[in-house]
């Protein structure tokens, strides 16, 4: 069996991520198709994601992606969290990572109509207000959740979510609309505010993707999807492991070893005796390189792209996450995190390094900080999900 090192492994992760120098991607789509997908849940982290892998790439050549072009999509898909998709991917995500979040998301949210009074039926009231929510946003209509509350009757009333010491009362109509995107029946469209903020106008997919009237692409057969999905996983992170799959995934371990065998992957293995999967062409030992740095932003795809993350943590693990385990910003040398960043006040970068890393280091990811710095223009980009060692860094 052919064993892949951990010191290999971070080769391939500098290469096939578009992070070392001489490997950058050439535009936003294809740093996106470099990482499968991008995570989405904070809105900079979109932005900074490309910056780390796109030379001079600006906010107007991500927006032209997501919101003219329309080459790349925002969807809720894997473990219920916001991407942003390759737009030729989604047909595989709508038919399994997305459809199976769908479906256990419906059932919560009927028990939670029927529960709070909303409807004695509320699989019915589910459909009528996906139903009205559709037919107000026909002809290419953009409109705000908000505007939607305001709009659309059908919409209107308040669930609780929770349980224990976490109950809320919350507006229903968000969790309408979390189900339709889900569905990919309506999508986030344009920005209401600025790159660093997340005011999506809400409009039909259909209208979105085919303005011209044309239908939408079939999803695939749920088994197809997740083994296209699998397929680009292995791409962009493999090796990995059964666990790292089903992680990410947000899958069965059984949808995931169907997958695996759909696209013919390779047992190799690893440091420390565990198992491994690439595809049958991607088998070849990956070149060295030379020592590279960068600055990733919170929840970056390479530091979520695993479960089992030692071969690039170490031991700075639980000082890199948040209590829930969403990764804050790091900082990056030579396959390997060494600390995380901040800004000050002023929005100056302010590196955290959390190990000796010697001079070159050192002056290679203040480079990179000066070069983030500047590429924001004094604009502080915040974020819900700060790690332990962001907090130190931040602190007076």
């Amino acid at each position: 069996m052919r064993v892949v090192t951990d010191v290999e492994r971070r080769h391939r992760l500098g290469r096939r991520h578009a992070l070392a120098p001489g490997h950058h991607a050439a535009d936003p789509v294809a740093a996106t198709e470099a990482m499968t997908v991008l995570h989405a849940t904070e809105a900079p982290s979109v932005y900074l994601s490309l910056w780390a892998r796109v030379d001079g790439v600006t906010v107007a050549d991500v927006d032209r992606a997501l919101y003219e072009d329309r080459s790349l999509v925002k969807q809720l898909a894997m473990r219920r969290t916001l991407f942003v998709f390759p737009r030729d991917l989604l047909p595989a995500a709508w038919g399994s990572a997305s459809a199976r979040v769908a479906a256990a998301h419906r059932t919560r949210l009927v028990k939670e109509v029927e529960a709070g009074g909303i409807a004695t039926d509320g699989a019915a009231w589910l459909d009528a207000a996906g139903v009205a929510t559709l037919a107000h946003l026909a002809g290419g209509a953009e409109r705000s959740a908000q505007q939607l509350r305001e709009e659309v009757p059908e919409l209107a009333g308040r669930v609780d979510q929770g349980s224990g010491n976490w109950t809320a009362n919350v507006a229903v109509a968000p969790r309408v609309l979390t189900q339709l995107g889900v569905e990919g029946r309506i999508v986030r469209g344009r920005n209401g505010g600025h790159w660093r903020t997340a005011r999506p106008q809400w409009t039909a997919m259909a209208s979105w993707l085919r303005p011209d009237g044309g239908d939408l692409p079939e999803r695939l057969p749920e088994r197809e999807g997740y083994a296209e999905l699998v397929r680009r996983w292995l791409v962009t992170f493999g090796p990995g492991t059964e666990a790292d799959i089903v992680w990410w995934l947000g899958s069965t371990k059984g949808a995931v070893r169907a997958a695996l065998a759909d696209v013919a992957a390779v047992k190799v293995g690893l440091d420390g005796g565990g198992t491994g999967w690439l595809l049958p062409d991607d088998l070849d030992a990956e070149d060295e390189l030379e020592p590279w740095g960068a600055l990733l932003p919170v929840l970056d795809p390479t530091v979520m792209g695993w479960k089992q993350r030692d071969f690039y943590l170490g031991t700075l693990g639980p000082q890199l996450f948040d209590t829930n385990g969403n990764a804050g910003t790091t900082a990056w040398w030579d396959g390997r995190i060494v600390g995380c960043w901040v800004q000050d006040p002023d929005g100056v970068v302010v590196l955290n390094l959390l190990e000796d890393v010697g001079s070159d280091a050192r002056a290679a990811l203040a480079a990179e900080a000066e070069r983030l710095t500047t590429w924001l223009g004094g604009h502080r980009v915040s974020t819900v999900y700060p790690s332990i060692a962001m907090k130190a860094a931040s602190a007076p």
